[in-house]
């Protein structure tokens, strides 16, 4: 998968900006297109699908281990055969290269759920 998921997740501070539609596109081709893009310039949303419950659980789960490893929580909603996940980088109010290293390693933890595969 995306180089972009082995990339450290740095903390950013209120004094960053976040990035401009020119700097995130650079970022987008290390994520899932079928899964992710980016709204209003603002943040990143996903929507991935699974074969049944149990498994979009499980994802759920372990996407929050990740985010409680890293510190960086995205908004998470669970339902049959889905989960959809809004991300952005608070401090800042929008994207930040962080949100996108989190987006990559979200791709690999599905890897074995994926339907399509």
């Amino acid at each position: 998968m995306s180089a972009l998921a082995d990339e450290p997740c740095e903390a950013c501070t209120s004094d960053d900006e976040p990035l401009t539609p020119e700097e995130y596109e650079e970022y987008l081709g290390g994520v899932r297109s079928d899964v992710w893009e980016v709204v209003d310039d603002h943040h990143l949303e996903a929507h991935y699908e699974f074969d049944d419950f149990r498994d979009a659980l499980e994802f759920t789960y372990e996407i929050g281990e990740l985010a409680e490893e890293e510190w960086h929580h995205p908004d998470i909603a669970l339902a049959w055969g889905e989960v959809e996940v809004e991300m952005w980088t608070h401090k800042i109010d929008g994207l930040h290269k962080t949100d996108f290293v989190m987006a990559a390693r979200m791709d690999r933890l599905y890897e074995p759920y994926d339907p399509d595969e």
